[in-house]
């Protein structure tokens, strides 16, 4: 299934547009006291991100620009229940801090691959499972279960040793061809 250019007018890439008008939306109904309305905003942007996913591939409606703002979309929407949290102090902001160095060395380290010429991978199945750790501790943060805290402090390790093996792997990838794949 190969990636189509252009700007990418279709289903899936309306749906990550939605995403990004749900940010805003969001924040203001936390902010505003709507805590459990937000909640609801943030459960639709993942179902719309599930699906955008599921129609890209489904219909073969991959796009350069989907690739490129799907991860952007989902991100920021993590930063703003992230931040959220932190304001109402129900995150601690160490751990915040902990998500941002280990994001922003994976987001750099592939930026360098990548503008080097070298090989970048997708994410494997662990990656994928740190994500789903990282909602499911901090849907537990949310509605303030008790050891929520601890939780997402074992995900948080769990992310950073994920984030070791994928670089090892990127390496080894890049280490065994002079092929230039993106």
């Amino acid at each position: 299934m190969g990636v189509t250019g252009g700007f990418g007018v279709n289903v899936p890439n309306f749906l990550t547009a939605i995403r990004f008008v749900l940010i805003p939306v969001y924040l203001m109904l936390f902010f505003v006291g709507e805590r459990y309305i937000a909640f609801v905003v943030w459960l639709f942007a993942g179902l719309t991100d599930v699906l955008d996913g599921y129609l890209a591939r489904k219909r073969n409606e991959i796009t350069f620009v989907g690739k490129m703002l799907d991860p952007l979309a989902d991100k920021l929407m993590i930063l703003a229940v992230m931040f959220s949290l932190l304001w109402s102090k129900d995150m601690p902001i160490l751990a915040v801090a902990a998500m941002l160095v280990r994001d922003g060395g994976m987001i750099l380290g592939s930026l360098w691959f990548y503008l080097r010429g070298k090989k970048t991978l997708a994410a494997n199945t662990m990656g994928k499972l740190t994500t789903v750790l990282l909602y499911a501790a901090i849907v537990m943060i949310y509605f303030q279960w008790q050891y929520a805290v601890t939780v997402l402090w074992i995900v948080i390790g769990f992310s950073y040793l994920t984030s070791l093996l994928y670089s090892i792997q990127i390496i080894r990838v890049n280490g065994q061809t002079k092929d230039t794949i993106h």
